[in-house]
């Protein structure tokens, strides 16, 4: 199944463009759009692991060596589109024009952060294991009863491969002609399970066989490769001809949160070693010395600029009230059944037992 389904790849850990259909498309001008939403995201997550562990932040979802992954596929979108997220990627909600402030909310416990800004169709990160993949199959579906062009994309990791939903929205999305994109970034573990123990099957692309729709898998540290991948696909699923399994073959530096330790379960050192070779910035860095755009001032300011606009947005995050934990049993039904107000009574009664004994 490998040979079935190889890797696609673009331009190679040495920057240099190996499939010479796209060397006419890859612009200066490009490469620099990706770099530069490439280097935003990673300042912003260095930032809140560094906010994590300072306390400012909850636990928080790093994504660090997902980058091409994350900003190809976004940038890819038009700007009706509808995007899905996992908890993993708010990388790829960053460049399609999410809030930095609701955002960093989102991960200090507050409702904001599951509210795009006017206009953009940003779901909810989707926390359970693949349950937003029926959600985008039907996103998608209603845009086209309703006879637009918009499509949908929905991302989930390797993990979310061996849910139900994940099967069932393959399934519902190739009966229907949904027009979504399935993204999956396989970074080779499900927390602490490596894809070898997970499932039986080579490839995780091979599953769209059994619903009749295309798989792919490409290069996920090739931006270039998961951009031309993931417009190919969308611009396939607004022409009505359904839906894509997108495998993009990624790898993530550190660890699946901040409460988790990775070297548990696996080798450091290989995390380590790719930083060197297959780093999705320094593909780029390495294509821009190849073709003669590298400057060095630019990035510098552009490391400035992307620092200052996160550190403003921190700043805005802080002013607001810290999250009021009871919030999360008031917005579940519009009338709380009776297991929520148990529930909410609990905590309650947990936190003034806390505050009583802080107070003696």
């Amino acid at each position: 199944m490998e040979t079935q389904f190889p890797i696609k790849t673009i331009v190679d850990e040495q920057g240099v463009i190996v499939d010479k259909n796209y060397e006419n498309d890859i612009t200066r001008e490009l490469v620099y759009k990706f770099y530069e939403q490439m280097v935003r995201i990673r300042v912003f997550d260095r930032k809140c692991v560094s906010l994590q562990r300072q306390g400012r932040i909850g636990t928080y979802a790093p994504f660090e060596g997902q980058e091409a992954s994350q900003v190809g596929s976004a940038i890819a979108l038009n700007g009706d589109d509808w995007l899905f997220p996992s908890y993993r990627d708010h990388g790829a909600a960053m460049t399609f024009g999410h809030s930095l402030v609701n955002i960093l909310l989102f991960w200090n416990g507050r409702n904001e952060g599951c509210v795009p800004p006017p206009g953009k169709k940003i779901f909810p990160p989707g926390i359970p294991i693949a349950t937003q993949l029926p959600h985008a199959v039907g996103a998608a579906y209603a845009e086209s009863l309703k006879g637009t062009k918009n499509a949908a994309i929905v991302y989930f990791g390797d993990g979310a491969t061996s849910e139900g939903d994940f099967h069932e929205a393959l399934n519902m999305g190739s009966v229907l002609n949904s027009p979504v994109v399935f993204f999956n970034q396989n970074n080779g573990f499900a927390i602490s399970v490596p894809l070898h123990k997970q499932m039986k099957t080579k490839t995780i692309a091979q599953k769209a066989l059994a619903y009749d729709i295309e798989g792919i898998r490409i290069d996920g540290n090739d931006v270039f490769s998961v951009y031309f991948t993931t417009l190919q696909s969308l611009e396939k699923a607004r022409s009505g001809e359904g839906p894509t399994l997108i495998e993009s073959v990624t790898w993530r530096y550190g660890a699946h949160t901040t409460a988790d330790d990775p070297t548990k379960y696996r080798d450091q050192l290989e995390s380590n070693n790719r930083r060197e070779t297959t780093d999705p910035l320094l593909r780029i860095e390495r294509l821009m010395k190849n073709k003669g755009w590298f400057n060095e001032s630019w990035m510098k300011e552009l490391e400035t600029k992307v620092s200052n606009e996160i550190d403003e947005a921190i700043e805005e995050m802080e002013q607001y009230p810290k999250a009021n934990p009871a919030d999360i049993f008031d917005f579940v039904f519009e009338t709380p059944t009776w297991s929520i107000l148990e529930q909410k009574e609990a905590l309650l009664n947990h936190k003034r037992g806390e505050k009583h004994a802080n107070s003696r």
